[in-house]
């Protein structure tokens, strides 16, 4: 009877620290959105008055899932290509900001937006792409529908947006490009990464019970988010983008990533004493140069 209950309490315990894991995952702290303004402004990463000063459309798109995506448009006179960005994880469509004058001044509309489940945006939870990369769809909807048909679209992302840009590429045919920026190569991966670094905790059983969590909670799996696995469904250019200092994605995932790209063009730059989602302000105008050149090689501008 003593082992019935002894054994009976662990695996309650095991259930109770499974949940627990899957709350931390599909459920990260957030920033208000006016916080990630602050500390954007604070930082230097854009100037407010010349980005107060450029026109913009705020556009609220409708999730096949029933929540709205908040974004915000921004025209090029006369052009017929547009970018769309996606920010990491716990942070708001200002994140992306830092990037929009690069892509402006190549000619670009550019269009930033808060990922579901951030900012002003809806969705009761985080996934890490599983859902998000159909929302991205959706916004891919309504750029065709705004420039026409015949208008080039591509995609940038910043940590988890970069993932999710890779997993909507696999899966939307429209898309002319990817700039991925800090990827995770697998949602398994990284969490069993971070399990060991922050928690010294083994994979198994404890990443086995909250994927099952997750499950539960969001409809989705940890192993149902892979990038890596989405790479060989993707034939247009990708430029895989790291810092070489990086300790909370390795960089060896986006190297990996880079390896299994087969189809279509590619490109890696390993941006040298960056770390984490700091590769442009390492060296701005390297960046933009590796981009650029991204670009014009593979006959996008």
């Amino acid at each position: 009877m003593v082992g019935v209950i002894i054994i009976s309490s662990i695996l309650v315990l095991l259930a109770i620290s499974g949940f627990f894991l899957a709350y931390t995952v599909v459920f990260p702290r957030r920033f208000r959105v006016k916080e990630t303004l602050g500390i954007e402004i604070e930082n230097g990463k854009f100037d407010w008055n010349e980005y107060s000063a450029w026109e913009k459309e705020e556009v609220i798109c409708q999730s096949k899932f029933g929540y709205p995506l908040y974004c915000l448009y921004f025209p090029i006179e006369d052009s017929k290509h547009c970018v769309i960005l996606s920010h990491g994880i716990t942070y708001s469509r200002y994140g992306s900001v830092k990037y929009m004058q690069l892509f402006r001044s190549l000619g670009f509309n550019t269009l930033i937006y808060d990922l579901r489940h951030h900012g002003d945006s809806g969705g009761s939870n985080t996934t890490f792409g599983f859902y998000e990369k159909e929302d991205l769809k959706t916004i891919v909807d309504w750029v065709q529908r705004k420039l026409g048909t015949d208008s080039i679209i591509g995609t940038h992302g910043e940590s988890m947006g970069a993932a999710i840009s890779l997993q909507h590429a696999a899966i939307d045919p429209r898309i002319s490009f990817v700039i991925e920026d800090c990827s995770y190569s697998e949602l398994n991966g990284i969490l069993e990464y971070h399990l060991k670094k922050d928690y010294h905790l083994p994979r198994i059983p404890f990443l086995l019970l909250a994927s099952i969590a997750s499950k539960l909670i969001t409809g989705m799996s940890f192993n149902q988010v892979s990038p890596l696995r989405d790479i060989k469904n993707i034939n247009v250019p990708v430029m895989f983008i790291h810092g070489a200092k990086d300790t909370y994605i390795q960089p060896s995932m986006t190297q990996e990533m880079f390896d299994q790209k087969i189809n279509g063009a590619r490109g890696i730059y390993l941006a040298e004493n960056a770390e984490h989602a700091e590769s442009f302000w390492s060296n701005p105008q390297e960046y933009k140069r590796v981009v650029t050149q991204f670009l014009k090689e593979n006959q996008i501008i």
